[in-house]
């Protein structure tokens, strides 16, 4: 569940506050927000149950997965498929404490983080899944708090999913030979060479969809500076990666969390 590696967590958090945020326009309900703090960790640690599901086969010819607990037999198949389908249970209870329209967005949400992980067997574009996954979150926020949808939320999401795309690349990137030899397809398989231009332009795109949401939402000079310094982040990590080292792209991944984390801040501080 990788609840000992809580960057993955964070990084779905953060966009989750932005739009519960941004949909009360300030601090929202509490008992929206618990819901969803709580949501959080128990989907991204059913997510990660059923992407080492997934990976069973191959993660022990990965380098950098080779002694997670599936892919060593330490945990069974059928226990991992149990473990992940009562995290799925105990979410989807959760969801029940609040109205129609977020119990639909949260069926389509966890039929994303399901077919995620096998999505890297059939196309390159796994990254794009996993960010649709991710950010459903903002919507279902926004649905939660207000009953509704609207361009905001969906600006929102659309900027939470380059984000994703973006940092996800970095992180395939430390894998990429091994999936080439393995046949594992992803968005750092297929960007190639382009990689780092090609992530820019993701991240370019997330920071431009958010300028929108701050124009379209009257926000003030706290949520510009979350924003720039999300950019200063970005420019940074396209700094490591420059490198060409592995452990740059996992830096660049990590250091993702804190460029979502400062949009955050800027919404709280905005709101005050």
């Amino acid at each position: 569940m990788r609840l000992d590696r809580p960057v993955g967590t964070y990084l779905l958090l953060w966009p989750t506050l932005w739009g519960l945020w941004l949909a009360a326009q300030g601090f929202p309900k509490i008992d929206v927000l618990v819901i969803f703090v709580m949501g959080v960790y128990l989907m991204r640690a059913a997510g990660c149950v059923i992407n080492d599901y997934a990976d069973r086969k191959v993660d022990g010819h990965v380098a950098r997965t080779k002694q997670r607990p599936l892919a060593t037999g330490l945990i069974s198949p059928k226990e991992a498929l149990m473990v992940f389908f009562g995290l799925c249970i105990a979410a989807f209870l959760l969801v029940l404490l609040t109205n129609t329209y977020t119990i639909t967005l949260s069926i389509l949400a966890v039929v994303l983080a399901a077919a995620y992980p096998f999505m890297k067997r059939y196309t390159y574009w796994p990254q794009a899944v996993l960010g649709a996954a991710f950010a459903m979150a903002i919507p279902m926020g926004f649905a939660a708090q207000t009953g509704s949808t609207g361009v905001t939320a969906w600006l929102t999401f659309a900027a939470a999913v380059c984000m994703t795309i973006a940092y996800d690349t970095y992180y395939a990137m430390v894998d990429k030979e091994d999936d080439l030899k393995i046949g594992v397809k992803s968005t750092a398989v297929l960007f190639g060479r382009w990689d780092l231009l090609i992530i820019g332009l993701f991240q370019t795109g997330c920071v431009g969809l958010l300028l929108i949401v701050g124009l379209v939402n009257s926000l003030n000079v706290p949520f510009y500076t979350g924003l720039g310094v999300m950019s200063g982040l970005f420019i940074y990590q396209h700094y490591l990666g420059r490198s060409r080292q592995h452990s740059n792209y996992f830096k660049a991944f990590i250091n993702s969390h804190w460029a979502a984390l400062s949009v955050w801040l800027g919404l709280v501080f905005n709101y005050i």
